[in-house]
């Protein structure tokens, strides 16, 4: 009789034990895959995945409507084609992101709207071209804007 209920407790606990990992991992997945940090990130990510295969015309598309309004698509086209392929000689780039940040707010341009639901990202992107290597690195906004998540840079002085 000891045995068995000595049994019944070994088992109960290992359910228990099992039940909360599978929460905590539940709610580990939850957190990482519907936040908000991790839908920004993935905005700047999915951007300059496009940027590298020279798809500008769909980065284009993920730019807050402030930057489509800055840069018309057929001349952002160009000029990114043109400065980054032809100007420096490279054919792709490699870049990583950090200090992931999250702003209360944020203006794009000194005199600009002020924006909330704003991600901010340093954005590190490394050339190698017939120039040499180089890199550049810029802080990238992630603007949450009418239920999406878009890609602005910063125009402040």
């Amino acid at each position: 009789m000891y045995n068995k209920r000595r049994r019944f407790i070994k088992l109960m606990l290992v359910i228990v034990g099992l039940v909360a990992v599978l929460t905590i991992g539940a709610l580990g997945f939850q957190f990482t895959f519907f936040s908000s940090t991790y839908h920004a990130k993935n905005t700047i990510e999915e951007f300059y995945d496009l940027e590298q295969k020279g798809n500008f015309s769909d980065s284009w598309e993920s730019f807050h409507p402030a930057m489509k309004v800055r840069f018309e698509k057929g001349a952002y086209i160009q000029d990114r084609a043109h400065v980054f392929f032809n100007h420096f000689g490279v054919e792709t780039f490699s870049y990583d992101i950090t200090e992931v940040e999250k702003l209360d707010t944020w203006k794009m341009t000194a005199d600009g709207e002020e924006l909330t639901d704003v991600y901010q990202m340093k954005v590190i992107q490394v050339y190698k071209g017939k120039y040499g290597n180089f890199s550049i690195d810029q802080y990238v906004f992630a603007v949450k804007n009418e239920g999406e998540w878009t890609v602005a840079w910063d125009y402040n002085q």
